[in-house]
């Protein structure tokens, strides 16, 4: 599942939990932390500049293909501002050799930096090095219940293998296949690159469909567009979820006001409530409970009922 949604948004741990437990049957939160640890999940910046859950081979290839989003990130961070006069190659040099010993938790790493370019601050160089280079963040960040801080490591050497060149037409055809029918300004909101209407437009063997407002909406051969009455279970997922975050028309999942009601000045203010494939309300955990604080309009019994089966399954995951 990891794979076919193309990496999991997980900057925060409980997240993709969520977002696994709503898309499998009998899913077991152990067996993310078992990956983590044995080195067959990864936790990594790339698509948006968001950590991602990634399999090993899109945590060897995906960053590549973002870069460009880091390279922005980087001239628009006001945290890294002091650290932009830095020489590239030099600095690159310098990360590697505070690197060479193994992991360093991201204070550390910052400290180690500043010990060389003294008139920077820590922070802005501990952030340089997050944006410059693919480093994995290490278990047991991201496990199952687990806590801790954030440790780095190159994400070449935490899996022994090196970098690979992306293929950008075959990560585009994978985000049309789990995402799919989607227009170019889709798949950049998806990922966060710009420059993608020309490599869509290159890729002759995509299926064309035409939207409401007749736009171009790209699919793979085959791909199944399900009929607009088809039901949709009702889902307790994450404050961010890559549902929530895969396209640009995000009337595709709410209405402009539902959404501002999620939305507040630094982000989604709570959890959300799908009903029907629609975001219709917020929760929080309460005394380790998810608890629905608000419904965007009245359920009917049969979706109070499934919200109430939902709550169940969610409470009888935390208990694992």
């Amino acid at each position: 599942m990891v794979a076919h949604v193309v990496g999991l948004q997980a900057q925060d741990n409980l997240p993709p939990y969520l977002s696994l437990a709503a898309r499998l049957e009998d899913f077991d939160p152990h067996a993310v932390t078992r990956a983590l640890e044995s080195r067959t999940l990864v936790r990594l910046v790339v698509m948006r500049g968001t950590i991602h859950l990634l399999t090993v081979d899109d945590a060897l290839t995906l960053r590549q293909w973002t870069q460009p989003v880091q390279d922005r990130e980087r001239k628009a961070s006001q945290t890294i501002r002091p650290a932009l006069h830095l020489d590239d190659e030099d600095f690159d040099r310098a990360l590697d050799e505070v690197l060479q010993a193994g992991p360093l938790p991201m204070k550390r790493l910052g400290e180690l930096l500043a010990g060389r370019y003294g008139d920077v601050p820590a922070t802005a160089l501990a952030q340089l090095a997050r944006v410059r280079r693919p480093l994995a963040q290490l278990p047991p960040r991201g496990g199952w219940k687990a806590s801790g801080g954030v440790v780095l490591e190159p994400v070449e050497r935490w899996l022994d293998q090196p970098l690979r060149e992306p293929d950008p037409e075959g990560i585009v055809r994978r985000y049309l296949a789990a995402y799919g029918p989607a227009t170019a300004a889709d798949v950049g909101a998806w990922s966060g690159l710009t420059g993608l209407p020309g490599v869509l437009k290159g890729m002759d063997d995509l299926v064309h469909h035409t939207d409401e407002a007749g736009r171009t909406l790209f699919d793979v051969p085959g791909g199944e567009v399900v009929a607009g009455g088809e039901p949709a279970p009702v889902r307790l997922l994450g404050t961010y979820d890559n549902l929530w975050l895969a396209h640009a028309g995000r009337d595709r999942v709410t209405s402009p006001d539902k959404r501002k009601r999620w939305m507040g000045s630094n982000g989604g203010v709570a959890n959300t409530v799908f009903v029907d494939g629609w975001l219709e309300g917020l929760w929080r955990f309460e005394d380790g409970r998810p608890v629905v604080v608000e419904l965007f309009r009245d359920l009917t019994r049969a979706e109070r009922r499934d919200l109430d089966v939902e709550i169940q399954r969610v409470e009888a995951l935390l208990t694992l």
